[in-house]
C-alpha cells in the first residue's frame, strides 16, 4: 500500500494471476477462444499475432466482448481476461496470405462468431504478468507457438463476405458491416487480421491500432449525417459514473463542434505519481482535425458514442464531455471501456437547461473540480462562451 491508493492495484493482479498460472503450467493448453485474437506492435513490420485461449470449455464468447460488460467490475474484468492466454507467432504485416497454419487459423479465429475450441502447443511454458493497455483490453500470460489446431469454426456470415471481397475498400467494409449490425468489437477484431480491403493492400494491424482506427471510422461515417441534421433545441447534461470515474456529457445547441476532457487525480492510472490533478483534452470544431487526438483512442470512442445519439435523433449538437479519473481507478482496461460508458450515459435520463450557464451549474454540481478550471482547459467551453456570434447582435 506504499502508493497510498485505498486498494493496491500489485495484489489485484497477484491474487488472479495467481490462480491462472496452476491452470497454464504446461506446454500445452486447450481451451475455447471467445474467439479472441491479439497482433502486437512490437518490431513493426514484423509481430507477434496469435490466438487468445483461456483454459476453459464451453461458451466463452463474454470474455472478448466488451459490448456485454455493462455491469462488470474491475475485478471482474481482471479475473475473465487474466484467463486469456497469448499465442505469439511472428510474421510480416503483409503476409496476410502467408500459407503458415499458424497464420490462417488466427484469422479464421478472427472471422469466427462464436466460441472456438482449440488447443495450442507452446514453445515454453506461458509465463508473464497480467497485461494491461491503454486501447485494448487486458490479456493474461504469454508464449510463443510452436503448433496451434482449431475444430470447426462457425464464422460470422457478414464478415466473411466482405473477407472474400477483395474488391471492396477496407473502410467501407467496416461501415458496412457497422450498418448491418454487426458489434464494433468484432468489426475491430477482422480488420486486426487483415480482413478487410482490397487484396494488395490488406495486411496485419496492431490490436490497439485497429480499436481506434474502426472507431474513428465509424465516427467519421457519422458525422456526415450529424453535420447535416437539425440543431437540438436545448442544452441537455447526462450524468454517469462508473469505475470510479464521473461523466458528464453537455450538449449544446449548435453546429457540431466535439471536445473531450479528462481530470485524472492523483495516484490513478494516468497520473500515479503527480501531486496535483492532471487535466488533458483533445478537440474539433466543425471542420474536424487533422492531427492524430493527444488524448489518443479514447478520443475517437468517445466520438463515435455520441454521433450514434445524434444519428438516431437525426440531430446536430456540439458536445463536450467531462471525465474525471478518481483513485478508485486503479487498473487501465481498454479503449472499450469510455466507448461503451459513454453509450450507456446517452441512454439515461437527460436534464434539460435554457442557457449555457445554467447548464454549466448543473455540471458544476456534478464534478469536484471547479468549474473554472474546466472552462480554462477547454477550447469548445472558451469559444462558446466568450466568441460572438452574429445572432448576438441580432437579439
Amino acid at each position: 500500500m506504499l502508493c497510498g491508493k485505498e486498494r493496491c492495484p500489485v495484489l489485484v493482479r497477484f491474487s488472479f494471476q495467481a490462480r491462472v498460472n496452476k491452470l497454464i503450467d504446461s506446454l500445452t493448453l486447450e481451451g475455447s477462444s471467445p474467439p479472441s485474437v491479439f497482433v502486437g506492435r512490437i518490431g513493426y513490420p514484423k509481430v507477434a499475432v496469435g490466438p487468445l485461449i483461456p483454459p476453459v470449455v464451453g461458451d466463452t464468447s463474454f470474455i472478448d466482448t466488451p459490448e456485454f460488460w455493462g455491469n462488470v467490475t474491475i475485478d471482474d474484468i481482471v479475473n475473465f481476461r487474466s484467463q486469456l492466454v497469448r499465442g505469439k507467432h511472428v510474421v510480416n504485416v503483409y503476409d496476410v496470405d502467408s500459407s503458415d497454419k499458424i497464420v490462417s487459423l488466427t484469422r479464421e479465429l478472427a472471422l469466427s462468431r462464436e466460441s472456438v475450441q482449440s488447443e495450442v502447443y507452446f514453445e515454453k511454458k506461458p509465463s508473464g504478468r497480467i497485461i494491461f493497455y491503454d486501447e485494448a483490453q487486458p490479456h493474461g500470460p504469454s508464449a510463443p507457438i510452436k503448433k496451434l489446431e482449431i475444430s470447426n469454426p462457425k464464422y460470422d456470415h457478414r464478415i466473411e463476405k466482405a473477407f472474400y471481397d477483395t474488391d471492396l475498400r477496407a473502410r467501407d467494409a467496416v461501415v458496412e458491416l457497422y450498418k448491418k449490425g454487426t458489434l464494433v468489437s468484432s468489426i475491430q477484431k477482422a480488420f486486426s487480421v487483415g480482413a478487410f480491403g482490397e487484396k494488395k493492400y490488406r495486411r496485419f494491424v496492431p490490436t490497439r491500432w485497429s480499436i481506434t482506427a474502426v472507431d474513428s471510422m465509424l465516427g467519421e461515417e457519422l458525422l456526415k449525417q450529424t453535420k447535416n441534421s437539425p440543431l437540438i433545441n436545448e442544452y441537455r447534461v447526462y450524468r454517469f459514473k462508473r469505475f470510479d470515474n464521473r461523466w458528464v456529457v453537455l450538449m449544446m445547441p449548435t453546429s457540431w463542434r466535439y471536445e473531450l476532457i479528462e481530470a485524472w487525480y492523483p495516484k490513478t492510472t494516468w497520473n500515479p505519481y503527480g501531486a496535483t490533478i492532471a487535466i488533458y483534452n483533445s478537440y474539433e470544431f466543425y471542420n474536424g482535425r487533422k492531427t492524430y487526438a493527444e488524448i489518443g483512442g479514447c478520443y475517437y470512442a468517445a466520438r463515435l458514442a455520441v454521433n450514434e445519439t445524434l444519428t438516431k435523433e437525426h440531430r446536430q449538437a456540439g458536445v463536450v464531455i467531462f471525465r474525471e479519473a478518481h483513485p478508485g481507478y486503479i487498473l487501465p482496461v481498454g479503449v472499450w471501456n469510455v466507448r461503451e460508458t459513454v453509450r450507456k450515459a446517452l441512454k439515461q435520463p437527460y436534464t434539460k437547461y435554457d442557457d449555457l450557464q445554467t447548464a454549466l451549474s448543473a455540471v458544476k454540481e456534478t464534478m469536484d473540480i471547479p468549474l473554472e478550471r474546466w472552462i480554462k482547459n477547454s477550447a469548445v467551453l472558451k469559444d462558446s462562451l466568450h466568441q460572438r456570434r452574429l445572432e448576438d447582435f441580432f437579439t
